[in-house]
Formats: structure tokens, sequence, C-alpha cells
């Protein structure tokens, strides 16, 4: 489903605010043993490294990931799946159904917030 087509919750601006959102630079990219779609990314968001797990590998191979700068949801409760803690959630846009990753239009300090 095209996010344009996808219905919109309001939320309050307080709700918002709970989100954290850093950008951190990619710094490993593996698939995940045993499926078509999880990757299991290492992300350096400055204060510590975060294990993501994303649904992206259908889509963009292990390597276009490393050295990119990605905005981070980081204060996500972590969730495993297929044995990997998953420690936050990378943000994308969707695009009829693929991935097109988000990033500063300059590096920017691993840990820098996004507003």
């Amino acid at each position: 489903m095209n996010t344009l087509q996808k219905s919109t919750v309001m939320i309050t601006f307080d709700e918002f605010n709970k989100l954290d959102i850093r950008i951190g630079t990619v710094l490993s990219a593996t698939k995940v043993a045993g499926t078509d779609k999880l990757l299991h990314l290492e992300i350096d968001i400055g204060s510590k490294t975060l294990s993501i797990v994303t649904g992206m590998a259908e889509y963009i191979e292990p390597k276009y990931f490393i050295g990119k700068q990605v905005p981070i949801v980081v204060n996500l409760a972590p969730r495993k799946l297929r044995g990997i803690e998953s420690q936050g959630m990378l943000l994308a846009i969707d695009v009829d159904g693929h991935p097109v990753l988000l990033h500063p239009e300059h590096n920017v300090l691993p840990g820098s917030i996004v507003r």
C-alpha cells in the first residue's frame, strides 16, 4: 500500500515528542540466515552501536547500507526477530511497496537528533 493511501491516525505533539529519532551510520549489514527478507544492521548512533533487524533484503543489497547515514527510532522497545534483538527501527519511504532510504543532505555526527 502506498503511504498516501494509508489512513492517518492523529496523535498529539506530546505523543510525537516521545519518539527519539537520531541519525546513525551503518557499520555492517548482513542477511539473516534462513530468511529472504531480513537484514541485520549494526548502526553507530554516537553514544553506542545498535543492532537493528530490517525487512529490506529483497530490495537492497547489504553492501549498499555500509557507511550510509539513516534515521533510526532509538527508543522503540527491543524485539527479537529470528533470535536477533532489534534495538530500534530504521525509517524509510515506502514507494509502491519498495523501501527507499532517507539520509541527511550531508554527513552529520552519528547520534544527531532528528526534529
